[in-house]
């Protein structure tokens, strides 16, 4: 029997996330380096932290999105926006947050629950809620 020890394998992410935040398709990335290693007792273990890719919500919504965090935020036109973009990293604070999901909820007529309303951080995850609430309306 062939004895291993520390065997370690990585898959280095960065380029993905590049591919993907240039994508008009409204992917968001979300992808960590993935380990997979083998310990000296035979065991293999694979460790990451989070790999999610979502396309849920259609270009449209991610568009109508930025556009209201663009005004909410009085981003300049030529900001770049994506469907992985933060809030926090764009410089909202809670009160910006609240204030775009507001927008939000004029713009398509619904109303997002507080507790909803606190997991928004991103581009993505605003047009998903959306596109959630809308259908749920809709079918209402």
């Amino acid at each position: 029997m062939a004895s291993v020890s520390a065997t370690c394998v990585r898959f280095q992410t960065s380029l993905i996330k590049q591919s993907i935040k240039n994508n008009q398709m409204g992917i968001t990335p979300s992808l960590k380096l993935v380990s997979l290693a083998w310990a000296s007792g035979g065991s293999p273990s694979l460790r990451t932290s989070r790999f999610q890719v979502s396309c849920a919500a259609k270009p449209e919504t991610v568009q109508k999105v930025c556009e209201i965090v663009r005004k909410q935020l009085a981003l300049p036109a030529e900001s770049e926006l994506h469907s992985a973009s933060k809030f926090s990293d764009l410089g909202a604070d809670s009160l910006d947050t609240v204030e775009i999901v507001m927008g939000l909820e004029e713009e398509y007529g619904i109303i997002v629950e507080e507790d909803n309303s606190q997991n928004i951080t991103t581009v993505q995850e605003a047009a998903e809620l959306i596109e959630k609430l809308v259908q749920k309306k809709s079918g209402a």
